[in-house]
């Protein structure tokens, strides 16, 4: 069988870092090449090769991105980024590779917190009421206030006190109190629901800290993540973040139309959605079907450790000697 070249993007994070041990785990075989905006990653001893590129709104990353899939005859990309899912997809007719990303559209209203809450009351789909801070009515005590376009809990205010201040870049919500669950969600290329997978978490620093698989839910899930997919656009696996009020109302606060930072955990408990991605796209495949299982996990710390090595730029793949403890 002819040897398949996978592109991740932002393997400098946790999310590109998991996609990569998923490929791995599901297909030993498969070559990686792994880019990120830092030269030198947690990421770079996962792959077989990796490039240091723009950030996705610069002019310039697509045709760094077109270099590479010629030099390393890239089969498949697979983003792990918002900004960069879009920018992929805005210039999907001109990228010379198959890249897994929501339609432009879709992606573009997911990018921006506040379009897609108006979005949402739309289209009769839940989520959490949201203001402008110039159109704030004061109906809420206890509000947060995140950037419309903000990445994990960047710039985010508890109960500010100069709402008016803040310019229209940032957007309101009430401070509501509960459980956060995060869900993810397979789409088939056919536009059908593959399956759902929830967990309950706590948060560090912005990203999942620890996880426990819940059931709870998912009749709930299910129905908000079937009609996202039925307003069409959305493709592969993505991502609702939620908190469950204490009338055990689900109510989603947030989209991510790309893989997510938990999927190496939810790989290990029966949702595979990066192999699901790679079945239909790269091997024109039937996607497992899902099993998901109860289970808990923790993150921890670890390092990577090149031994004798004296220069950054040249452990740039999964070929240099490191020791992982």
């Amino acid at each position: 069988m002819e040897t398949k070249t996978v592109l991740v993007t932002g393997i400098g994070g946790n999310v590109g870092q998991g996609i990569v041990r998923n490929i791995r785990d599901s297909y030993s075989n498969v070559n990686i090449v792994g880019v990120d905006v830092a030269r030198f990653t947690a990421g770079n001893h996962l792959c077989n090769r990796t490039y240091q590129v723009p950030y996705s709104f610069d002019p310039s990353y697509i045709p760094y991105i077109q270099k590479i899939i010629g030099q390393e005859s890239i089969d498949i990309i697979l983003p792990s980024t918002d900004y960069e899912v879009y920018y992929l997809s805005l210039h999907k007719s001109v990228i010379k590779s198959m890249v897994v990303v929501s339609q432009v559209e879709v992606a573009k209203r997911y990018l921006d917190k506040y379009e897609s809450y108006l979005y949402h009351l739309e289209k009769n789909i839940p989520f959490a009421k949201s203001w402008l801070p110039q159109d704030f009515d004061y109906s809420e005590s206890n509000i947060i206030a995140k950037p419309r376009k903000g990445r994990g809990s960047r710039g985010v205010l508890i109960n500010p006190k100069n709402i008016k201040d803040l310019s229209n870049d940032y957007m309101i919500q009430p401070l509501l109190k509960g459980k956060e669950i995060t869900s993810a969600v397979y789409a088939t290329k056919s536009g059908s629901l593959h399956g759902t997978f929830t967990m309950e978490r706590e948060l560090s620093f912005g990203t999942t800290s620890r996880s426990k698989t819940t059931f709870q839910y998912d009749e709930q899930i299910n129905s908000i993540a079937q009609k996202i997919i039925d307003c069409g656009g959305m493709v592969g696996s993505f991502n609702i973040q939620s908190i469950v009020i204490p009338d055990n109302t689900v109510v989603p606060f947030e989209i991510n139309c790309r893989l997510s930072g938990t999927s190496s955990i939810r790989h290990n408990l029966g949702f595979k959605d990066v192999k699901y991605t790679l079945q239909e796209y790269l091997f024109d495949q039937l996607p497992d079907m899902p099993n998901p299982m109860d289970g808990m996990a923790i993150r921890i710390f670890m390092d990577v450790i090149y031994p004798h090595a004296t220069d950054e730029s040249e452990l740039n793949n999964n070929c240099s000697q490191y020791i992982l403890y």
